[in-house]
């Protein structure tokens, strides 16, 4: 297998996976020519966001220097109170974790379904407790939770829903509505890797508008521009996104909707091609619902293929296939900054008001999270990958299945 010729796909890394063109360039150009660089003179970014709040369905749109920043934004306009919790994910990006604890809040982590990855209706309702001020539905890889009824069981608690939609745009529930439309806040990133993309860059959709401009206080140091008394009564960060940004973001918006049906029609030739290889699930997707493959997750039973995805991975890596086993190694209450409490100088604060069964981190209590972690093998996606592409790494799939090669 070390013998033969390594696959070529394309990255998003680099413009063999990206979609970036003359659009992006007239749209730069304009803002160049204009001089002004900052959003809060400009036009485009108002541009961008009005567009994006009209695809993206989900009312009011803030646009925000990075998905963090819109995740962090859409806890600050919650305004938790110190030792309050919020329902997460252990399986997402810190940046999705840590504004919690930023505003002083505790992440309650809920397991996982580990078929999917994604947290469930019952989940989260495990999770919550008389603290909870918010529950926040991460749709992993892009493939939608089941938000309809995890929104039921946290309207029954009386907490809001903050949907992370980063590695979700355009995904659609089983119901046929977009995700980001189910809770009361939304974030998206705008990372180099996503399904649209400026580098970095995100965005915050709210359902209401009082809830809209408490998010556009937070990314503007709670300055109130255009108010007749403005005054920083809170305190805020600039998290504004740019001019030049948006520019790009405004032309992104605009083939979205061809790159999420590439990047579906890709992974259903993919899922075709590798359904009947014995011990490998392609990734399971609720019947109706829209999976938008900002990465394409597959499961390896260790039970029939020894060394499990690890093993798999190593030998997909030796045929150029630079798949990712586990998708981060550990929950992320297992990182440093949970095990060691490392947040504000040695005060280990907010950690010192939270309950001790909200850092009950036990195994046995997150089943879903450590199975799922311990099958999934993602791989690289994107809106450039076609049926030749999935044809290639079904291959290679078959090739890694039956000559495996030892995990390094």
């Amino acid at each position: 297998m070390g013998n033969a010729e390594p696959v070529r796909l394309p990255s998003d890394q680099d413009a063999s996976g990206r979609s970036f063109g003359d659009e992006e360039l007239a749209l730069l150009r304009e803002v160049l020519d204009s001089g002004v660089l900052g959003s809060i003179r400009g036009s485009v970014t108002k541009a961008f966001e009005a567009a994006a709040s009209e695809l993206l369905g989900a009312g009011h749109a803030v646009a925000v220097a990075s998905g963090t920043a819109a995740v962090h934004s859409a806890i600050a306009a919650l305004d938790p109170e110190p030792g309050e919790e919020i329902v997460t994910t252990g399986i997402t990006d810190i940046g999705g974790i840590a504004p919690i604890l930023y505003q002083g809040a505790i992440p309650a982590f809920a397991d996982v379904d580990p078929r999917t990855g994604n947290v469930t209706a019952e989940t989260v309702a495990a999770a919550l407790s008389e603290r909870t001020r918010a529950v926040i539905v991460t749709h992993l890889f892009g493939n939608p939770c089941d938000t309809a009824a995890i929104v039921e069981v946290a309207a029954a608690h009386g907490v809001p829903v903050i949907e992370d939609c980063a590695q979700a745009l355009l995904s659609r529930g089983a119901d046929g509505a977009l995700v980001g439309t189910y809770g009361d806040i939304a974030c998206y990133s705008l990372q180099q890797g996503k399904q649209a993309s400026t580098g970095e860059g995100g965005l915050v959709l709210a359902r209401d508008e009082e809830t809209a401009r408490r998010v556009r206080l937070y990314v503007n140091k709670a300055w109130e521009y255009g108010s007749p008394d403005p005054d920083h009564r809170s305190l805020a960060l600039n998290y504004r996104f740019t001019e030049l940004g948006s520019a790009v973001a405004l032309a992104q918006l605009a083939k979205l909707p061809a790159g999420i049906a590439a990047r579906i029609a890709a992974a259903d030739a993919l899922t075709a091609a590798i359904g009947d290889l014995p011990g490998i699930t392609p990734p399971v997707v609720t019947p109706g619902a829209t999976h938008s493959y900002w990465r394409y997750a597959l499961l390896v039973d260790p039970a029939v293929h020894e060394g499990g995805s690890p093993t798999l991975g190593a030998s997909l890596a030796d045929l150029g296939v630079p798949a990712a086993a586990r998708y981060i190694k550990k929950p992320a209450w297992r990182c440093g900054l949970f095990t060691e409490q490392k947040t504000f100088g040695t005060s280990r604060w907010p950690f010192t008001l939270a309950r001790p069964e909200a850092l009950d981190y036990a195994a046995e209590r997150f089943p879903g999270t450590f199975e799922y972690l311990d099958r999934v093998l993602v791989l690289p996606w994107n809106e450039r990958y076609t049926a030749e592409h999935a044809a290639i790494l079904a291959s290679a799939i078959g090739d890694a299945v039956r000559e495996p090669v030892p995990a390094r």
